[in-house]
């Protein structure tokens, strides 16, 4: 509460209010504290402060004579026992002030409390509030000092709201019929205010109520004369509205008006929660216009059960004494199959306006024109809930003034001027206080766990969280787990949410059954994507064809399908809540889509086949010839080419999905042709989690359709991720279960895929021979099937067995080969590969400048590709070649990222390598403790390992 007696007055004479009178000092200094005083609470600058007291010419010492009234007038509060704080800052100076502490400040936090007290109905305390405002003035702001021009910026506004709270105290006391106190009080501030014909305009109908009528009308030729005598203008549009109501004899405000005042508003939920920013938006635009203005018009919009109609009606009851000529509220049906029609609706408000049903007009717009007539001039407001559309809406809307709050499942943007406010699901912190008022604070308290999950499985949608309660308000023994469990399932959960009359099936079918029947499809195949925002070319192949926007419009603006933003391509992203996509979901599977998920699995298959075509690694990819293909338009194609990388950061979740959802749909050759189209993109990444789950379920899939082609593939893709976390048995026995696959199936590049895997295995555990064995066996098979991507890998995987046998001459001979096809072939990741050897070989060869410069470029190249996992390799050559040279620091921040990159891909060997090179760096160092923790680390590590540690290297692709 306000102060009535503050500390600091400046609405008036500057003052100070204490138990000993305060020293101040002279002018100077009282101006000081003034401007501090008009900015309380804000730093003022020091700048600002000397043009306010010199506004001439200025001494030099200026800033110094600032710093010293500051100094004084601290010691002048503190001696009178004022606590309020003149802080120094680094530009300037600040008073700290409560608001019950300066008028100025007490004055703005009542008139905003009014303001807020008659939106929410509380008159009598909006009137009490505006009273005690203005109460604390006592004359012109700061009279007793010279004044500054500086000052206008905060005093001019201030003066502004003076006026606008006394005019607004007073038409509440109009409005209510106080008109002989209101009299007096505009009299007087016409004396200052001459041509404020808002004042005018209340003066009229203070008279007027007061049954003055001509002194009213004499009221309005003054003003009228004075305007056209002085300033060449007739009164507004208010004024003469005024003027016509006395001349008509119509009740004024605060008698009883011969008209009906309707006020049909529902009940207002009891127990409404959350929500505050969009109440504070709705009520910002409810309070009715000026009659000459054209009506304000603000549309909820939301999807099925959001809270929509609760909303709208919680708003309009807090605005009803902002609505003195009542409220109308009509159910537009706009989700029945039948709605009622503009001339049914119109004849039920012309009804509560007063019309005798034999006196109602036959047409539309007949009865149109006589609603506006009825409603012209009037505050009030109009509630049409759930509305279908514009052309049921736009009979029922005012002609002038009032306003008019819709609701709808469809987003209406026909209307000129409307605001929309679309709503979504509550917080999770709203939706369980929501449940929490529902079923009791000490139950939910009990489970709060419990409560948290039934509101994430209600999907925090109001409708479902209410039904939910009440669910167990019914069911008193019942723990919140119980329904906790009964909700987890989604194939159960819409069976569930049901409670008497209130169902969120029955809610999402309203708006189900109002779709076009392309529009229904769509959703029905949506809701076996699952969660996953998607991108809108997806319903494209749901439709079987090209450019689809017309019925993901619809989706969207009937709010069954919800845009969340956009991609870093540059497209938009849907998705459905959780609900609706439980509910379509069913449809579907009552209604069977399997042609329309086959061919949006297809759209997934080749647009991820033609993005993995444009990655910079591809040698091992492996494509399934059988699974069913579907090519999006090419404008989706083109958008995805100009980064394929980012089109795979921004669709591995829906991709991973999608393998899923072939795999449970009996696809097996989509599943697994989808997961060895991703294995580049994986690897590239090190996405060795979702490469291993992808692998896993297309692999269950494939083995129970009898696919032996797709079985070898998989099991190919599986020992490489085994081969990148050290689980070399593993590796090995799936790269030779791939391998004897490939024969019988008499696929050859598969066999030499496998061939070079095998190779790898035998590399990482030191057995060099036969890993030469193998790599020249697959360099063969490459050469002669004319595979030369595949032969730039066995040429470096050969150059690098070399490497690490001491023959430098040999592996320059096939790291040079391998450079040249792959330059040839713009391979860059191949290039940064054998970069990375030929740093190896120069360090090996004790040229150290070309060795950093080689190890240089390759990290260059891998890390401009985002393969962090061969980055980390080459930051770790890197790294030891620094120890060597001395650079310890450079060595120890580049050995310290290979590691923690070691460690979040799970390469194990990598890990303990880099591990093992930093606890040496440190022991040359003499950093003993530190050194001996990490050799203590690499030699854990190197326990846990399968197989003998080898000269870690990047055994991919």
């Amino acid at each position: 509460m306000i102060a009535d007696q503050p500390t600091f007055t400046v609405l008036g004479p500057l003052d100070v209010r204490a138990a000993r009178s305060p020293r101040l000092g002279g002018t100077k200094p009282r101006m000081l504290l003034a401007t501090l005083l008009l900015h309380a609470n804000r730093v003022v600058g020091t700048g600002f402060l000397v043009e306010v007291l010199w506004p001439g010419p200025r001494p030099r010492s200026a800033v110094e004579n600032v710093r010293t009234y500051v100094s004084s007038l601290r010691a002048g509060l503190a001696e009178a026992g004022v606590r309020a704080p003149i802080r120094a800052r680094q530009s300037g100076y600040m008073i700290e002030v409560a608001p019950g502490e300066l008028d100025l400040l007490g004055f703005e936090e009542l008139t905003a409390g009014a303001r807020l007290s008659r939106a929410e109905g509380r008159t009598a305390e909006a009137v009490d509030r505006l009273c005690r405002a203005l109460a604390l003035w006592r004359g012109a702001p700061l009279a007793d000092l010279p004044g500054s021009p500086l000052w206008d910026g905060r005093l001019g506004p201030l003066a502004d709201a003076r006026l606008a709270a006394a005019e607004e105290l007073l038409a509440l006391r109009v409005a209510l019929g106080q008109h002989a106190s209101a009299i007096s009080e505009l009299r007087g501030l016409l004396v200052e205010h001459p041509f404020r014909e808002g004042l005018w305009r209340q003066l009229m109908l203070a008279l007027h109520g007061s049954g003055r009528q001509a002194e009213a009308l004499r009221a309005y030729t003054t003003i009228r004369d004075r305007l056209v005598a002085e300033l060449g203008i007739e009164p507004g549009a208010e004024l003469r509205e005024a003027h016509a109501t006395v001349l008509a004899g119509a009740p004024p405000p605060g008698a009883r008006s011969a008209r009906p005042t309707p006020y049909q508003l529902p009940p207002d939920v009891p127990d409404f929660t959350g929500r505050a920013g969009d109440v504070a938006a709705v009520i910002e635009t409810l309070a009715p216009r000026a009659a000459a203005g054209p009506p304000s018009i603000t549309l909820v919009v939301g999807p099925p059960g959001v809270g929509k109609s609760a909303l709208a009606v919680h708003c309009a009851h807090a605005v009803r004494d902002a609505c003195p000529d009542g409220q109308l509220y009509l159910d537009l049906g706009g989700t029945s199959l039948t709605p009622p029609g503009p001339g049914e609706l119109l004849a039920e408000a012309l009804r509560a306006l007063g019309v005798a049903e034999g006196a109602l007009p036959d047409g539309v717009q007949e009865r149109s024109a006589l609603y506006r007539s009825l409603l012209a001039g009037r505050a009030v407001l109009v509630v049409l809930d759930d509305a279908a559309g514009a052309a049921q809406v736009r009979p029922l809307l005012p002609g002038s003034g009032g306003s008019v709050l819709v609701t709808s499942r469809r987003r209406i943007t026909e209307l000129p001027g409307t605001r929309q406010v679309e709503l979504d699901v509550l917080a999770q912190e709203e939706a369980e206080e929501l449940l929490r008022r529902i079923v009791g604070g000490e139950r939910l308290n009990r489970e709060r766990d419990a409560a948290a999950a039934i509101v994430r499985s209600c999907g925090r949608l109001p409708l479902a969280v209410r039904i939910a309660g009440a669910r167990l308000v019914a069911r008193p023994a019942w723990s919140l787990r119980v329904l906790e469990r009964r909700l987890d399932d989604e194939a159960f959960r819409l069976g569930e949410l049901r409670a008497g009359d209130l169902g969120v099936r029955a809610s999402v079918d309203r708006s189900y059954r109002l779709l076009p029947d392309a529009a229904a499809r769509a959703l029905r195949t949506l809701g076996l994507l699952g969660p996953q925002t998607l991108p809108g070319w997806v319903v494209d192949a749901v439709l079987d064809r090209h450019r689809s926007d017309e019925v993901v419009d619809h989706l969207v603006d009937a709010s069954l399908l919800r845009t969340v933003g956009g991609d870093p391509l540059g497209g938009p992203r849907y998705r459905l809540h959780d609900l609706i996509r439980c509910d379509a979901r069913e449809r579907a599977r009552a209604d069977p889509e399997g042609h329309a998920l086959g061919r949006v699995v297809g759209a997934w298959l080749a647009i991820a086949e033609r993005a993995t075509a444009r990655l910079p690694t591809t040698v091992f990819g492996l494509m399934s010839p059988t699974a069913e293909r579907w090519e999006p338009a090419e404008s989706t194609v083109g958008q995805m080419a100009v980064n394929p990388l980012a089109w795979f950061d921004t669709e591995r979740e829906a991709l991973l999905g999608t393998v899923r959802l072939a795999a449970d749909a009996g696809m097996a050759d989509s599943a697994w042709g989808l997961a060895a189209t991703l294995v580049p993109y994986f690897d590239l990444r090190g996405h060795y989690d979702a490469w291993r789950s992808t692998h896993q379920i297309a692999l269950d899939a494939v083995r129970a359709k009898g696919d032996p082609r797709g079985e070898a593939a998989l099991l190919r893709g599986l020992a490489q991720v085994y081969l990148y976390q050290d689980a070399y048995p593993e590796a090995a026995d799936m790269f030779r279960r791939s391998l004897m696959i490939f024969r019988e199936v008499g696929d050859r590049r598969g066999e030499a895929i496998a061939i070079c895997g095998l190779g790898a295995v035998d590399q990482v555990r030191g057995e060099s021979l036969s890993a030469l064995r193998r790599f020249r066996q697959a360099l063969g098979m490459f050469l002669g099937m004319g595979d030369p991507a595949g032969e730039a890998y066995a040429r470096q995987a050969i150059g690098k067995v070399c490497l690490e046998s001491g023959d430098l001459a040999a592996a320059a001979g096939w790291l040079d080969e391998a450079l040249r096809l792959a330059r040839s072939l713009g391979d860059r990741h191949r290039e940064g590969c054998v970069f990375n050897h030929f740093g190896r070989l120069h360090d090996l060869a004790a040229d150290f400048d070309r060795a950093m410069h080689f190890q240089d470029q390759a990290l260059d190249i891998f890390e401009s590709l985002g393969d962090c996992h061969c980055a980390a390799y080459a930051m770790q050559s890197l790294g030891r070649r620094r120890a060597v040279r001395g650079d310890r620091a450079h060595a120890s921040a580049q050995l310290e990222r290979s590691r923690t990159i070691f460690q979040r891909l799970g390469d194990r060997s990598g890990e303990a390598s880099a591990t093992r090179m930093l606890g040496e760096l440190h022991r040359a160092a003499g950093r003993a403790d530190l050194a001996r923790d990490y050799l203590r680390q690499a030699s854990t590590l190197q326990r846990a390992l399968s197989s003998g540690a080898h000269t870690p290297g990047e055994y991919g692709t």
